[in-house]
């Protein structure tokens, strides 16, 4: 006999809150607001060792909240601890602004590597989230991959033909922005290619 006492592990999954696209938004730009503040109060050089910190410390968070580990806030991550230590090391900011233009070209290469070869990488990373067609999928990617090239050249004519202050607000109040607004403009794809109804 069912012990009806006990509640079932799959109703407790189900209850189990996600990660909300509000903090979703907090851990992305809090780090980048925390840069822009040292940045503007201290230098770039501080602004650099505090955006490494925030930028681990919002990685961690997002497993812990997710109880899963988030591919491309890690990698990124990771390159700003290579480019951040690097900047500090060698006392050189320009390692700290070509990280972008970097991290921003290896994942318009994977995604156009993946079409290439037949892998849709966008999907194995975001395919729990979203169910598409095939071709949703590759709209979807071939999308991403131009915008993650795009970020590249604006992070280029950036930070080569203004401020280091402009360029660290940039991040913050032009990138994060736009990248917010090119997410938005793809729900038709989504709606139009999802493979069953949106719950």
């Amino acid at each position: 006999m069912i012990d009806q006492t006990q509640p079932r592990a799959d109703t407790q999954a189900v209850a189990k809150p996600e990660k909300g696209p509000f903090l979703r938004l907090a851990l992305e730009a809090g780090p980048l607001l925390l840069f822009f503040i040292a940045n503007q109060t201290a230098g770039i050089m501080p602004a650099t060792a505090v955006f490494m910190v925030a930028t681990v410390v919002a990685v961690v968070l997002s497993v812990r909240l997710e109880k899963r580990w988030p591919i491309m806030p890690i990698v990124g991550c990771v390159f700003v601890l290579v480019f951040g230590g690097l900047t500090l090391w060698l006392d050189n900011d320009l390692f700290i602004k070509l990280k972008p233009t970097v991290v921003n070209l290896l994942f318009a290469a994977i995604l156009f590597t993946g079409l290439a070869t037949g892998r849709n990488f966008l999907k194995l990373m975001m395919g729990t989230v979203f169910e598409l067609t095939e071709q949703g999928w590759r709209i979807l990617t071939w999308r991403w991959a131009v915008f993650f090239v795009v970020l590249a050249v604006i992070n280029e004519v950036v930070w080569r033909g203004f401020s280091t202050e402009f360029w660290a607000g940039f991040k913050l109040f032009g990138i994060l922005p736009l990248t917010l607004v090119f997410a938005m403009a793809q729900m038709p794809v989504l709606m139009r290619h999802q493979t069953k109804p949106a719950e």
